[in-house]
Formats: structure tokens, C-alpha cells, sequence
């Protein structure tokens, strides 16, 4: 049967770009989306194998070490027990398969620091924390260094530029966890402003009121504040990088002798164009939060998804970790296709090519 003919005119180019699109640049990214969740669970898996630790051989020996005693045939029950909860029965190919159809049910076993607690349930309560502080931190440290590197960058050699670029260049080395420890001991010990610690006030229930809103923000606001602090620096630096080649292109400097606004050169001329950018390195970037997450709500004891992976590590427990680590993998690789998906609204450019 043949296939009916293309739409002629105006309806029949659009129908070929949006093909095109959908050819050039949506069915790309799915794939490396889709590589990506797989390499990285192969090498979680593959890493996993090639240490020397037996998660099983580690648990009882701690149950040992904490004084508990068991005969040789119970210790072969409960290492039997062990290997079964962990996915780690069969060869290496079963314990492979094993591990793909953990990732795909999102069945990855129950804690077994938390047990009989399904891996998925505490995951879910503690993955909303994490998502609403590094996206809230992330998006305020991205809008805050951007603009103001667009405007320095547009500034140029004046003198509230030179003081600002000054003091983020202060700020950008220190550590997001020096920040957060500062953070915590200025104005949660000496000042007590905000709480030393949790994500709402003791004996609160999770309820949707401004009240409990409150103490959430309250509680969230030093742990946000030492994200937004460190990652500030960054982005206005290299806003001002690209912002100061642009203001020299030829567009600008025709825009100021048309008698252009201020404000409209700079939002529009320079800022603009020069975020383009900035909104690639933010999809790199959300690769590198996790690590800054786990520290900060560690300090902050924190009920995010970073302070159970500690807890998990420190416990031993292998399946929450593996847990966490595959679904981290699956969270910060759907955030970069977002990102990557939405970038042609921001640059037309990629939609016509």
C-alpha cells in the first residue's frame, strides 16, 4: 500500500521539520537516555562484583562482633537467607537478570536495617526531601549566579562588578559541607535562628498547611542556603565569561548606538544569548548534586536520600544501597533528558536544523 503523500505549502514544511525534529534530535536523546541507565547499571553491577567485601560474609561477621553466637549450620541458614534477600543467588548472568528486573518492578528487597521495610518504601518517603532541596537550590544558585553574572559581565570594568566578581571568587573554593558547618554553627548554635537539625518540627504531622509549610521552609533554609552559596559561584562566573564576549559582537554595540534601553540590552541582547550555555552546563551539573546532598543533609541530618545512603553504607546495608545508587542513576539521567528536551525552547534554532 503506498504511503499518502506529504502535505504541499506552508503545513507540508512544518510536518517535515517537526519530522525532522523528532529524527535529528528527540529519538537521539531518548537512546542515550536509555544507554545511559544502562551503562550505569552495569557498572554499578560489575563494581559491586569486583570488590573484595561479601555484603553476606560482612553481615554476620557483625552480628559476631556485636557478641551473638551461631552454630555452623545456623550461620549456613542465615547466610543461605542473606544471599536470597540480597539477589545474590545463581550466576553471574541469573544475578544479573536478577538485578534488571529489580531496576524495571522497582522491587529491590527489603532493608535489612529497617526490615521487614520494603527498599522502595523508604526510598519514597525520603526522595521527595531530596528532590525539593537540590531542585529548589539548584534552580535559586542557577537564576542568582546567572543574572548576576549577566549583568557583571555587561558591567564590565565598574566598580560594583569588580567588588562582586571579588567576592565570588571568595566564596567559589570553600566546600559545600564548610559552608553547611558554618552555616550550622553561626545561626543554629550561637544564633538560634534556625533548627540544628530534621526536615519540620518535632511531633508535627505532614499536613497541607501553612503551618506545617512553614516549619519545612524554616527547617529546609540553612541546608538550601549552603547549596546556593556553593553553586552561586560557579555560574556567575561563567555568565560573566560569555556575557563580556557578547557585549563586544557586533548586534550589541549597534543595539547602544540605536539608542536601545539599558535594560533591554542587557536582558535581552546579552543575557539571553548568553544563558544558552548555562542551561547545558545546568543539565551536567544535576550529575554532581547527589554527593553535595548527601554531605549537607548528613550535617543537617537531613531526611533525604542522601542521609539514608550513609545510613545504608555505614550499616551495611547492601540493598537499600544498591537502591538508592540504580535509582539515582534513573532520577539524575530523567532531569538531564528534561533538561535536553526543553533546551530547543530556549534556542530555536535546534528546531529548525
Amino acid at each position: 500500500m503506498p504511503l499518502p503523500p506529504l502535505p504541499s505549502g506552508r503545513g507540508g514544511i512544518r510536518w517535515s521539520a517537526r519530522v525532522t525534529f523528532l529524527k535529528r534530535y528527540l529519538l537521539p536523546r531518548l537512546f542515550q537516555y536509555l544507554v545511559v541507565i544502562f551503562v550505569g547499571t552495569t557498572i554499578v553491577f560489575i563494581s559491586t562484583r569486583l570488590t573484595p567485601a561479601d555484603p553476606v560474609q560482612q553481615t554476620i561477621q557483625r552480628i559476631t562482633a556485636q557478641g551473638g553466637y551461631m552454630d555452623p549450620a545456623a550461620v549456613e541458614d542465615f547466610s543461605r537467607t542473606l544471599r536470597e534477600l540480597y539477589g545474590l543467588e545463581g550466576s553471574v548472568l541469573q544475578q544479573y537478570a536478577a538485578l534488571w528486573k529489580r531496576l524495571l518492578t522497582g522491587n529491590f528487597g527489603r532493608s535489612y536495617t529497617y526490615f521487614p521495610t520494603p527498599v522502595i518504601q523508604l526510598i519514597g518517603t525520603s526522595l521527595p526531601w531530596t528532590l525539593g532541596l537540590l531542585s529548589l537550590s539548584s534552580i535559586m544558585a542557577w537564576l542568582i549566579g546567572t543574572l548576576l553574572g549577566g549583568l557583571a559581565g555587561y558591567a564590565g570594568q565598574e566598580k560594583w562588578a569588580k567588588w562582586l566578581e571579588s567576592v565570588v571568587m571568595i566564596v567559589r573554593p570553600i566546600p559545600y559541607y564548610i559552608i553547611a558547618l558554618l552555616a550550622l554553627i553561626l545561626f543554629a548554635y550561637f544564633v538560634p535562628i534556625f533548627p540544628l537539625s530534621g526536615a519540620f518540627a518535632v511531633g508535627k504531622k505532614v499536613t497541607l498547611t501553612w503551618s506545617f509549610a512553614l516549619s519545612v521552609a524554616k527547617h529546609a533554609f540553612l541546608p538550601a542556603a549552603s547549596l546556593v552559596l556553593g553553586g552561586i559561584g560557579v555560574w556567575f562566573i561563567q555568565m560573566k565569561s560569555m556575557a563580556s564576549n557578547i557585549v563586544a559582537e557586533d548586534y550589541v554595540m549597534f543595539g547602544r548606538a540605536g539608542g536601545l534601553s539599558r535594560g533591554k540590552l542587557v536582558l535581552q541582547y546579552t543575557i539571553r544569548n548568553a544563558m544558552l550555555p548555562q542551561i547545558t552546563g545546568l543539565a551536567l551539573a544535576l550529575g554532581q548534586l547527589l554527593s553535595g546532598a548527601l554531605v549537607v543533609e548528613y550535617v543537617f541530618s537531613y531526611p533525604g536520600v542522601g542521609m539514608l545512603l550513609y545510613q545504608a553504607i555505614t550499616q551495611g546495608d547492601y540493598n537499600l544501597t544498591m537502591g538508592i545508587t540504580m535509582l539515582s542513576i534513573v532520577v539524575i539521567a530523567t532531569g538531564v533528558l528534561i533538561i535536553d528536551l526543553i533546551y530547543p525552547l530556549f534556542d530555536p534554532r535546534v528546531r529548525y536544523r
